[in-house]
């Protein structure tokens, strides 16, 4: 794939690598700063594969006022900055550029303080995603977000994309489970928003920065927050001869009032390529699978799962099974949760990740297997369907650039075929570079105006992640001044806005 623009590196900042190098080294300390090819390698992409750039450095910070120091280094220089998570991104969020500085924060990794009383936990964003819920679970609660990356994600990169995950139709995504935050500007100031207070004075800036996908600043430090365990919980699987049978079930369930933990939807290849992986039990015969987790008592989960049972069988299901203990659980949901690397054993793929109204399921469901086919690609689905985030897994050979390009086409199409039902573009992965370009199909010209000048409060040279999220002719001509009003922003066509 190489369809996507990306801009020409500052050939002064290229010229200059070796000095901006030695003074990191003096800022940190050489072990901190990663400059030689093997080691730059590691970092020149992301999970979004397709697209590679080699930064300019890397730097290891373990503190935020080591973060404060590379941060002022950088906007003295002009120098362009990448903060970077784990490099889980699947939107090509943490793509570096050659003329850029890559932050990342994996060695702030530690768990600050943990306040069972407030039910809150204040950790360093270096940490993973999994291991906050590791830490509390000896006293019974865990940390609601949990992506099917979770074991390796970070807490950075969670926030920067607003991530979600299986649980988070009845629990909320990133932005419901965070409580604070503590943010590095590009000129060192160190802005701290929230805390372990519910609720804070004057404007929501945690909602804004949640998901601004590292165009404000650099996140060191966050409060979220952690929820008792339910007693149990248990999922059920339920088969269906085809996917718009599956898609109506879900909007069923949720029309009813009944909201599960998770439900989770499996297209026919997705369910023969997992089974194959995790022997989880799926039923190889069906078209589309649903996993459906409630919890509570073992008298309301029956209850609940008793009433899904009902809604599912006018549906003519082709089979349901409700989980008869722990180890069927596990293995229910460890074929979900490795379901994106067992179809990359079989084939590369291209993972879209837009949003649609749930009334609309079995229509987008359908649309996506026409437009797939269209281009002579396959394509799985496994997504959260119970709040309708989809997860078209387009399978091509990467080796062949025809099969690539074709892959991304679709993929286009499948996201403006979301927003055109009422949906969005991305529900957990962030636009990144994969989505933005398609911007102008969501948001008009007076929208992305405002965002632009949202992003230049908090970036007016316009350092942090460049060429992301914005369209490259919805961007400022030159850098902003920071006493200066923000330019007007060019149209598609070029006229100013």
């Amino acid at each position: 794939m190489t369809s996507i623009q990306l801009p020409e590196p500052d050939k002064n900042i290229l010229r200059r690598r070796d000095a901006i190098v030695a003074d990191l080294e003096a800022l940190l300390s050489r072990d901190q700063v990663i400059s030689d090819d093997v080691g730059r390698r590691a970092f020149e992409t992301d999970a979004l594969t397709a697209y590679r750039r080699m930064p300019l450095a890397v730097v290891l910070p373990t503190s935020t006022e080591e973060v404060v120091a590379v941060m002022r280094f950088c906007n003295r220089n002009d120098i362009k900055v990448i903060a970077r998570g784990a490099g889980t991104s699947l939107c090509g969020g943490a793509l570096p550029a050659e003329d850029a500085i890559v932050i990342g924060v994996s060695k702030m990794n530690k768990i600050l303080d943990i306040n069972y009383q407030n039910r809150t936990v204040r950790v360093e964003t270096g940490v993973t995603n999994l291991a906050i819920s590791n830490a509390v679970s000896v006293e019974g609660f865990f940390y609601a977000p949990d992506p099917s990356s979770q074991l390796a994600c970070t807490l950075a990169g969670n926030i920067a994309m607003n991530s979600g995950g299986a649980h988070c139709l009845k629990y909320g995504v990133t932005t419901n489970n965070v409580l604070g935050l503590k943010i590095v500007l590009l000129t060192g100031e160190i802005l701290e928003i929230g805390g372990p207070q519910l609720d804070s004075e004057g404007y929501d800036l945690l909602a804004l920065a949640i998901g601004s996908e590292g165009q404000f600043g650099i996140v060191t430090e966050a409060t979220v927050r952690i929820i008792r365990a339910a007693e149990t919980a248990r999922p059920m699987m339920i088969g269906f001869d085809s996917a718009a049978k599956a898609g109506l079930c879900v909007s069923q369930i949720i029309g009813s009032g009944i909201i599960p933990v998770a439900i989770e939807f499996m297209d026919k290849p997705a369910i023969e390529v997992c089974e194959a992986f995790a022997k989880a039990g799926y039923p190889l015969d069906a078209e589309a699978l649903l996993i459906i987790e409630v919890e509570g008592s073992e008298e309301e989960i029956s209850d609940r799962l008793t009433q899904i049972s009902e809604i599912a069988e006018p549906l003519s299901p082709t089979t349901v099974v409700i989980s008869s203990g722990p180890e069927q659980s596990e293995r229910i949901w460890r074929g979900r949760k490795s379901a994106f690397g067992a179809i990359g054993r079989l084939s590369d793929y291209y993972c879209m990740d837009g949003t649609i109204p749930l009334v609309h399921l079995p229509f987008a469901l359908e649309r996506i297997a026409e437009i797939c086919g269209n281009y002579g690609l396959k394509v799985a689905n496994i997504f959260h369907a119970g709040d309708g985030n989809l997860h078209p897994l387009i399978m091509y050979d990467v080796d062949k650039p025809e099969e690539a390009q074709k892959a991304e086409q679709a993929g286009a199409e499948i996201l403006k075929l979301c927003v055109e039902v009422g949906g969005c573009l991305s529900g957990e992965h962030g636009v990144g570079i994969e989505k933005r370009d398609l911007m102008h199909a969501q948001f008009d010209e007076s929208d992305l105006r405002v965002q632009a000048r949202i992003k230049s409060v908090f970036d007016p040279k316009w350092l942090l992640n460049p060429a992301k999220v914005f369209p490259l002719d919805s961007r400022p001509e030159a850098p902003l001044k920071p006493a200066t009003q923000p330019p007007a922003i060019p149209t598609a066509k070029g006229e100013a806005a």
